[in-house]
């Protein structure tokens, strides 16, 4: 089989490793005769992975026992509704939302259901093509919410503001690609698709301290300390997806952790953003000093030539490149897997087009 080039923006690229080792566990887990899609999750052969996919993910982040992590299933969509049904008050509750995209609308979408949400910054009537950063956020909100990385627009927050309440950040397209202090945030949550593991399961790291404050009577499947008192298993989890998080997170341990990853990432968005401020037949969506590592989306500047550049990228064996429906155009994923080689074929094809 020919390796396609995967610039898609997820489910997305992952280790070789990552694939080799789940294809054997799937025929035969750990060599005890059964494929990991049959054995119980309350087996000590997958609590064990359980166990290590929690504690890896605190040790790649650097976070004490003051926070536990999770992984849930529902995707990013449900945390839209977990967050401010575990943060926002039963009584005048208040939230405060950062509007830079289409994702961080729905979050903000899901939270006026529970209370009063205040939009303290937005670029949606400049296309999302910035992060906006002149706003405060002060004590009177439950929690600050925000999105680190917007794959549409390709835009993504180089720093995160001083708030005086909680800050809750939704990282599903950019986690483990850069290194932040994590501790900074009380709540982190990230579907794993976009550059951790497969579809299918929502990592979700939290200070335990900050719930059960909220004065509101939460489903159980939806209270995150139900979900902590019963180590992330207080229903079946997610078995597959969660091994192959465990297997991705370990390949990013075992070669040089988070600090390494973001420089080989931003060697990959550096040589294609070169090409695209270079070349005159291309230009990017959003303004350069927000410009994503992860998600690079650009445009022909003659959309006459389209054909002609789509038949040029798919002979080079390129998959993934076409931008959101949204927006059109072009989106380059730059996940952590995406070797710099992929990416100096589509400078390549860029040149000689």
């Amino acid at each position: 089989m020919n390796k396609k080039h995967n610039f898609s923006a997820g489910p997305c690229i992952l280790p070789q490793e990552v694939f080799e080792k789940s294809a054997q566990a799937i025929l035969d887990f750990n060599g005890i005769g059964l494929s990991l899609l049959e054995i119980s999750h309350r087996s000590k052969d997958f609590v064990a992975v359980m166990d290590e996919a929690r504690a890896i993910v605190k040790r790649l982040m650097n976070l004490n026992d003051d926070y536990e992590v999770l992984y849930l299933g529902g995707g990013a969509s449900l945390q839209f509704v977990m967050v401010p049904f575990n943060l926002m008050k039963s009584e005048n509750g208040k939230a405060a939302y950062l509007d830079t995209g289409v994702w961080a609308a729905g979050a903000i979408k899901e939270a006026k259901k529970f209370g009063s949400v205040d939009v303290v910054g937005s670029s949606k009537e400049d296309n999302y093509s910035y992060v906006p950063k002149d706003y405060t956020v002060g004590s009177e909100y439950d929690y600050f919410h925000c999105t680190s990385n917007n794959t549409i627009y390709g835009t993504q927050m180089k720093s995160f503001p001083k708030v005086d309440t909680l800050m809750v950040c939704d990282m599903s397209s950019d986690i483990f690609s850069r290194e932040l202090d994590f501790s900074q945030f009380d709540l982190i949550y990230a579907g794993a698709q976009k550059n951790m593991g497969p579809a299918g399961v929502t990592l979700v790291v939290v200070k335990k301290k900050i719930l059960g404050k909220s004065g509101r009577d939460i489903p159980s499947i939806l209270d995150y300390s139900q979900h902590i008192a019963k180590e992330s298993m207080y229903n079946t989890p997610p078995v597959f997806p969660v091994y192959a998080s465990l297997l991705t997170l370990q390949h990013l341990e075992n070669n040089g952790g988070i600090a390494a990853a973001e420089a080989r990432n931003e060697a990959k968005a550096k040589l294609l953003y070169e090409e695209i401020d270079r070349n005159p037949l291309f230009e990017t969506f959003c303004k350069k000093e927000d410009r994503s590592l992860m998600n690079v989306s650009f445009r022909l500047l003659d959309e006459s030539k389209k054909e002609a550049f789509d038949n040029a990228w798919k002979a080079a064996g390129i998959s993934g490149l076409n931008g959101h429906r949204s927006i059109g155009g072009y989106r380059a994923s730059l996940y952590n897997a995406l070797p710099l080689e992929s990416v100096q074929v589509l400078v390549d094809v860029m040149k000689n087009f």
